[in-house]
C-alpha cells in the first residue's frame, strides 16, 4: 500500500490499533485526572519507526505521560483527527551559534517543526574565546558559513570566555526551541596557542595537554561532542585554511582521550579524505581506543561519482572491526541558490556585471534590466583569472548551464534533465546565458538550483540508497549558515512531502522511517535521552502535521539579521502546531509567543 493510499485508509476507518494498556492515558499511576493538555484523536508516529496508530498524547507539566487509546479530561484539548502526531524533530546539524545569543525564535528551523536544535558543526563557533581573537573568530564564520560578518559583530555580545561561560549565556536567553551545542575546534586550537594556531603550527605536548583539559571542562559543563575540519573548502576570508586543518594525529587523539576519560560526547568532522584509508585509520584506532562515536560528513563529488561508495565501504570495515564510525548525510541534494541577490550567480564572475555590486538597490536593478548593459554583461565571458583564483566548485557555477536548474514555486529539488537551463535554451534557440539572466531579470523572487551535492546520478537513488544505510545519520540541514547561497533548514518538511509522499522518479519511503530518522535517531545518537520519541515520561515536544497540505515554499530573501544583514529563508505549509515541553509555540504557522526552550546540557537531562 502506498504512503497515500495509508492515508485515506486511516482517514476512512481511523486505524484503531494502540498501545498496551499500561501506556493508555489516565491508567497509570500518578496520571492527573485532568491532563493540562490532550492531543485528541491523531495519527500517531512515535519516533521508534513503530507502525503509526491512532490515538491520544497526554501532556503534564511539559512531560508526555499518555500515548495512544483515549486519554482523560484535559484543561485544553487539541483536535488532531486527520493530522499525523510526531516528535519534534531533533536537527543535530545546524549553526546557530552566533544567532542563538540573541534571537529566541531561530527561524526558518522553527517554522519546519524542529524543537531542538544541535550547534557548533564543522570546527567553527565562538568559544572559547580570548578577547583579541574575537575579530578572527567572526571573519571565520563569515568565510565557512556564509553569515554576514556584520551581523555578527553587531548580534554577539561576548559575554563569555570559556566554554562553559558559553553555555551559561546560552542558558540566560528565553527562547522558543531548545538548543544544544558541541565545541569546535578551531576556537579552541586558537583560545590555546594564539597566532601559532591560526597559522597552523604544529600542537607542542603542552599544547594538546591543554586542550585535552578544556575539551573535559567542556564535555562536563554540557557539551555534546567536539567537531573539527580538515577540508581544503573551509577558508579564511584571506584564503587560507583554517587553523585546524592539518592538525596532526597527536592533537585529535589528546582531544578524543578527554572524551573517552569522560565517557561523553561524539567526535565529529569535514575531510576531503585524500588519502581514504589514512583517514579512517586514524578515526577507527581512536573510536575503538576512547569508546566514543566519530561521525563525519559524508559529501559526494561530481568529479568523483563513486566516491561515496568507496567511503561506505570503509564505514562498515570500521564498524566491523569494533569502531562507532557514522557517516552524517544530506536528505535531498545540498544546492546552491543563484539569483541576482544572493551571494552569486553564473554572471557574478563577469566584469561589467561586478562592476554593479556597489550600486544601491533600485539603481542596480534598473541597470540589470537595461539592454545595453545586458548586451555587455553577456558578451563576456567569466574572468580566468577570478575563476581560477576560486577553484573548481566556481568554474562550476559560472559555465555548466547542464546543472543550472529553474527553481519555482514550489521548488522541485529533483527537477528532470528537460528543466535545465542548458536545455530550455537549446529548445528555445536561445543561448544558456541569455535564459539565464531573462529569468533571473524578471524579479527578486527568480532563482536558479544548481545541485552540488547528492546528485552526481541526475536522481535521487544515491540519497535514498544513503539513507536506508543503517551505518548513516540525516544531517546537514545547516540551519543559520549560507545565508546568502543555501537555506536547507526546511529539511525536516521536505523529508515527509518528498520522500514520503510526492516522489515521482522513483521509490520513497515509509513514514515511520522518515519519522524516526529525524527523531529517535538522532537523538539516540547524541545523547538527547529526554526526547526524540512520543512515550510517557518524555519531554513532550510534538508537531501536529496536516500531511496532505505540508508544503515548501521557494526560498526568499530577507534582511532581519542584526545591522539588516542578509539571508534566505524558507517557509512551510502544513503544520497544525508545534509544542515544546507541552507549549504550543506555532499554531497554524503563526507563532504564540511562548518560550518554553531552554538550553540542552549533556548529561543532564530531565526525564520528567
Amino acid at each position: 500500500m502506498t504512503v497515500r493510499n495509508g492515508m485515506i485508509a486511516m482517514r476512512a476507518g481511523r486505524l484503531r490499533h494502540c498501545r498496551s494498556a499500561s501506556m493508555l492515558s489516565g491508567t497509570e499511576k500518578g496520571v492527573p485526572d485532568m491532563h493540562d493538555l490532550v492531543i485528541r484523536g491523531g495519527t500517531i508516529l512515535d519516533g521508534t519507526g513503530a507502525p503509526r496508530f491512532a490515538g491520544d498524547v497526554a501532556i503534564d507539566g511539559g512531560t508526555i505521560t499518555g500515548v495512544g487509546g483515549k486519554a482523560g479530561p484535559a484543561r485544553r484539548v487539541i483536535d488532531a483527527d486527520g493530522l499525523l502526531v510526531t516528535p519534534g524533530w531533533v536537527d543535530v546539524h545546524t549553526h546557530y551559534d552566533g544567532q542563538a545569543t540573541w534571537d529566541p525564535v531561530l527561524a526558518p528551523s522553527s517554522w519546519h517543526g524542529v524543537t531542538t536544535i544541535l550547534f557548533g558543526n564543522c570546527g567553527v563557533g565562538f568559544a572559547p574565546v580570548r578577547k583579541e581573537h574575537r575579530g578572527e573568530l567572526i571573519d571565520l564564520m563569515e568565510a565557512v558559513e556564509d553569515i554576514p560578518g556584520t551581523a555578527l559583530h553587531e548580534g554577539l555580545d561576548w559575554q563569555w570566555e570559556s566554554f562553559p561561560d558559553f553555555l551559561d549565556a546560552l542558558e540566560r536567553l528565553p527562547r522558543t526551541i531548545d538548543v544544544a551545542a558541541q565545541l569546535p575546534h578551531h576556537p579552541l586550537r586558537v583560545y590555546v596557542m594564539g597566532e601559532r594556531g591560526i597559522n597552523r603550527e604544529a600542537a607542542t605536548a603542552d599544547d594538546i595537554a591543554e586542550m585535552n583539559r578544556l575539551t573535559a571542562a567542556a564535555l562536563r559543563a554540557g557539551a555534546f561532542g567536539f567537531t573539527t575540519s580538515r577540508t581544503y573548502s573551509h577558508k579564511t576570508k584571506t584564503g587560507d585554511l583554517v587553523p585546524a586543518h592539518k592538525a596532526e594525529e597527536a592533537e585529535l587523539y589528546g582531544i578524543g582521550r578527554a572524551m573517552g576519560a569522560v565517557g561523553a560526547g561524539a567526535f565529529g568532522m569535514n575531510s576531503d579524505f585524500e588519502n581514504e584509508d589514512a583517514e579512517f585509520a586514524w578515526m577507527t584506532r581512536l573510536s575503538k581506543e576512547t569508546g566514543r562515536p566519530i561521525w563525519f560528513l559524508l559529501t559526494d563529488r561530481p568529479t568523483d561519482p563513486e566516491r561515496w561508495r568507496r567511503l561506505m565501504r570503509c564505514v562498515h570495515r570500521a564498524r566491523a572491526a569494533g569502531a562507532q564510525v557514522t557517516a552524517q548525510v544530506a536528505g535531498r541534494p545540498v544546492g546552491v541558490i543563484l539569483g541576482h541577490n544572493t551571494s552569486m550567480n553564473p554572471f557574478t564572475f563577469r566584469p561589467a556585471y561586478r562592476a554593479l555590486d556597489r550600486l544601491p538597490a533600485g539603481e542596480r536593478w534598473a541597470r540589470l534590466r537595461d539592454p545595453e548593459m545586458r548586451r555587455r554583461i553577456l558578451a563576456e565571458a567569466p574572468s580566468e583569472a577570478e575563476l581560477n583564483r576560486q577553484g573548481q566548485f566556481i568554474r562550476f557555477v559560472a559555465t555548466r548551464w547542464d546543472r543550472m536548474y529553474l527553481m519555482g514555486d514550489p521548488p522541485d529539488y529533483e527537477p528532470t534533465p528537460d528543466r535545465s537551463v542548458a536545455a530550455i535554451a537549446a529548445r528555445t534557440n536561445h543561448t544558456p546565458d541569455e535564459i539565464a539572466y531573462d529569468y533571473l531579470t524578471e524579479g527578486a523572487d527568480r532563482f536558479l538550483f544548481f545541485p552540488v551535492v547528492g546528485y552526481v546520478h541526475g536522481d535521487h537513488e544515491q540519497i535514498r540508497e544513503l539513507l536506508l544505510d543503517p551505518a548513516t545519520l540525516l544531517g546537514l540541514g545547516d540551519g543559520g549558515a549560507h545565508c546568502g547561497q543555501i537555506v536547507d533548514a526546511g529539511l525536516p518538511s521536505y523529508m515527509l512531502s518528498h520522500w514520503g509522499r510526492d516522489r515521482r522518479r522513483g521509490e520513497g519511503m515509509p513514514l515511520e522511517q522518515l519519522v524516526r530518522m529525524q527523531t529517535g535517531e538522532t537523538a539516540d545518537f547524541f545523547g538527547f535521552h529526554d526526547r526524540g520519541r512520543l512515550a510517557p515520561g518524555l519531554r513532550a515536544d510534538v508537531n501536529l502535521i496536516d500531511f496532505d497540505r505540508l508544503r515548501l515554499h521557494q526560498p526568499e530573501i530577507v534582511h532581519d539579521l542584526p545591522a539588516g544583514g542578509r539571508r534566505l529563508v524558507q517557509r512551510v505549509d502544513g503544520y497544525r502546531a508545534t509544542l515544546v515541553a507541552g507549549a504550543p509555540i506555532f499554531e497554524n504557522g503563526e507563532e504564540t509567543g511562548a518560550r518554553p526552550g531552554r538550553l540542552v546540557r549533556a548529561g543532564r537531562q530531565s526525564l520528567g
